[in-house]
């Protein structure tokens, strides 16, 4: 038994010293309590895989002894001792979380059984209380950043997860509405329950509702069986109704009515099915407008928006774009069993100073298309970005500015911006630095000082030979 500790709750002194001999003969770890007020404060210091507490103790009881103990320690297995044993102590001890009960006197060989098999359920617990650990915390960390708009994304879903109310993402397309979805869902008691989502937008409205909330045979020309919706299968789970915007006001009616009464009527159903659902919607529509140009139902709205939760496009977070890419670059290139070293320091810049108006999912698909094209073990330049992205940074080069509140080093800005100023000249001519000093009026000798100064010259994929051809006829 090893390491299984064993808190003993007994006031009559034999019994417990006679079965803290026994366990402790049997590899258990024990401690012992004569009532029931110090088995409470033991099991407070520290958690116990198994609690064997008697039911009539002096002062507080072995059940009340039980339910605080669950209260803290929600995994650990409780038996009932009792000579006094009933249906009705049994079904109290299970109702307040107790494992099973042994009814005194009892054999130490049935002592023994009993804490093997309670010791079992208690390991199986603890590890499924890892795994769901594990899950949240993988779909927590999936969203990467370290900006201060992700990490109070991040603190509300912590925040959130584990309650039933109703979320309502807002965001732009490609921003991770469905990560964050799923994050609200294996953060909470539901996360062993399904996550079923459905994009609203995606499927047509006549066959949504029946995607939604199924249908009984014959209901229609086709349903040669009844079939169940989205709802009934997420039933103890959650349903993700993503680009819900862009739902009929008719199946808006409907999906109120989910919300409000919890039941809903399959496609040519005469009964309604009680449903117990979390619904997370999302939606990168402007609803309030919506509501305003009656193009989405008031009522609905207000019930989907009980906890909004808005995701930063990544033009607002373009701090993490290094993360994002060093997380696409492995993850892309291990899928696709290529080895690609990472992103050159002016290539960087640029991706730094792209708007993304597609979003993670335009980094990340951008990213893709770049590694199936690269040889192995290459980095990222500046040459393999596409022209659109890069003139984009050479005609607006401050298109990026964000001032944070708590004010900036101008010295550090300004040098900051004349370094993309010199950089975008540089692409806008193809590296010629002759041609971008004079596109930035300035003399080409001052130009190569600035670039010294930056370290520019070491950085970047300079082109030369025009200029020395130039240079040699000079």
């Amino acid at each position: 038994m090893g390491d299984c500790t064993v808190l003993l709750v007994e006031d009559e002194e034999y019994i417990r010293e006679n079965l803290s001999e026994i366990l402790g003969m049997n590899g258990y770890k024990v401690t012992t309590a004569p009532n029931g007020e110090s088995g409470i404060e033991a099991a407070k210091k520290s958690p116990f895989d198994i609690v064997l507490t008697d039911l009539k103790l002096p002062g507080i009881s072995g059940i009340d002894v039980i339910r605080s103990v669950k209260s803290t320690a929600p995994n650990t297995a409780c038996i009932i001792l009792t000579g006094y044993a009933s249906v009705e102590t049994a079904v109290e001890a299970m109702r307040v979380g107790a494992f099973t009960y042994l009814k005194k006197p009892f054999g130490k060989d049935e002592l023994l059984v009993t804490l093997e098999k309670a010791q079992e359920v208690h390991s199986l617990k603890e590890e499924n209380s890892k795994l769901k650990n594990e899950i949240k915390r993988s779909y927590t960390t999936a969203i990467l950043g370290t900006s201060p708009a992700i990490q109070d994304l991040r603190n509300n879903i912590d925040k959130i997860a584990d309650t039933d109310s109703t979320v309502l993402i807002l965001g732009e397309s490609g921003t991770g509405k469905e990560l964050v979805a799923r994050a609200l869902h294996y953060g909470s008691t539901r996360s062993n329950k399904p996550f079923v989502p459905i994009n609203c937008g995606a499927i047509p409205e006549d066959l949504l509702e029946s995607e939604l909330f199924g249908y009984e045979k014959g209901a229609f020309t086709g349903a040669i069986a009844t079939k169940i919706g989205r709802f009934e299968a997420a039933h103890n789970g959650t349903v993700f109704l993503d680009e819900i915007g862009d739902m009929s006001p008719a199946l808006q009616v409907k999906i109120l009515r989910v919300l409000q009464e919890k039941e809903f009527d399959r496609v040519g159903g005469r009964a309604s099915i009680k449903v117990d659902v979390r619904v997370v919607a999302a939606t990168n529509q402007d609803l309030e407008k919506a509501v305003e140009e009656k193009k989405f139902r008031g009522d609905l709205f207000y019930r989907l928006n009980v906890i909004p939760v808005h995701l930063p496009p990544l033009r607002q977070r373009r701090e993490d774009i290094p993360l994002l890419l060093d997380h696409f670059i492995e993850k892309i290139s291990k899928r696709k069993k290529k080895g690609i070293k990472g992103v050159a320091p002016d290539a960087l810049r640029v991706f730094e100073g792209y708007d993304w108006p597609g979003n993670i999912r335009e980094l990340e698909n951008l990213v893709e298309r770049l590694i199936v094209l690269k040889e192995e073990d290459s980095l990222i330049t500046i040459k393999d970005i596409p022209d659109k992205i890069r003139q984009h940074r050479a005609e607006a080069p401050s298109a990026g500015l964000q001032l944070p509140a708590d004010g900036i080093d101008f010295n550090i800005a300004v040098d900051n911006f004349e370094r993309d100023l010199i950089i975008n000249a540089l692409n806008r001519v193809n590296g010629i630095k002759k041609k971008a000093a004079e596109y930035l009026n300035l003399n080409r000798t001052t130009l190569i000082e600035k670039m010294k100064r930056k370290g520019l010259l070491d950085q970047l994929d300079i082109i030369d030979s025009p200029e020395t051809s130039e240079m040699a006829g000079s």
